[in-house]
């Protein structure tokens, strides 16, 4: 199976215009064989913390909340990551996942949220593991990744590919992008894909580098750090699946 990870520069605070962008990749990934694409860290809204906190027009109701109708059309599997409304006050950052079909897969919760995302958002705890022809994938979301047992539960659970949907800046972000991925790819024997954010986001400027790692840490793709685009790679399931 081809999988593709991307990036993407994101509207501020525009639903929409981030809507269509992300189906135009999603198009894109699916023309290059690409069976399923994650994309980064609230790719929907983007990183634009102030504006979610002040308008919960920008959360979304569900995995079938009509604003991932662009997403859910593009015929290929998606990951899409999204500030979701939940049972309280806040809201939290989840990972949507539909098949190619549109419909939905799973969610993912951000369990670790990475400091004044704190102010913002609920944590989450439910793991949103699935399976796609046959691999099974794990998910996470950034800050997630730093903590070993996120993409271990998902090792243990059998699945072969994690799926970390982020924004790195430039500057510390670079070392963490290229140092915690492979990492999880060689201590859990995993295939790693790792969406991020390339130009401005929110505080930071994301760096690119949209990547997929194969089991034991080597590089299979790597867009470059500052255009729109794919990281594509071809996923196995384990030997004698």
């Amino acid at each position: 199976m081809k999988i593709a990870a991307a990036q993407l520069a994101c509207a501020p605070a525009d639903v929409p215009a981030n809507a269509a962008r992300a189906a135009a990749l999603a198009v894109r990934a699916r023309e290059e064989g690409a069976e399923l694409v994650v994309f980064p860290e609230l790719v929907l809204s983007g990183y634009a913390l102030p504006a979610i906190a002040a308008d919960p027009g920008l959360w979304l109701s569900g995995p079938e909340d009509p604003r991932l109708d662009p997403v859910r059309s593009a015929g290929i599997a998606t990951a899409v990551n999204v500030a979701l409304r939940a049972d309280g006050p806040r809201p939290v950052i989840a990972t949507l996942v539909h098949d190619a079909r549109g419909a939905h897969v799973t969610t993912y919760v951000k369990q670790h949220l990475y400091l004044h995302e704190q102010e913002v958002f609920a944590a989450g705890g439910v793991p949103g593991r699935f399976e796609l022809g046959g691999i099974g994938f794990s998910l996470g979301i950034c800050y997630d990744n730093h903590f070993p047992e996120v993409p271990g539960a998902g090792a243990a659970a059998g699945c072969r590919v994690h799926l970390a949907s982020s924004l790195y800046g430039t500057g510390g972000g670079i070392a963490e992008r290229s140092t915690i991925h492979p990492g999880i790819a060689r201590d859990h024997g995993m295939y790693v894909a790792l969406a991020n954010h390339v130009g401005p986001a929110g505080p930071w400027t994301g760096c690119g580098g949209a990547a997929v790692w194969a089991p034991g840490g080597a590089l299979l793709a790597e867009a470059d750090d500052r255009t729109p685009s794919l990281a594509l790679a071809e996923v196995e399931p384990p030997v004698g699946a």
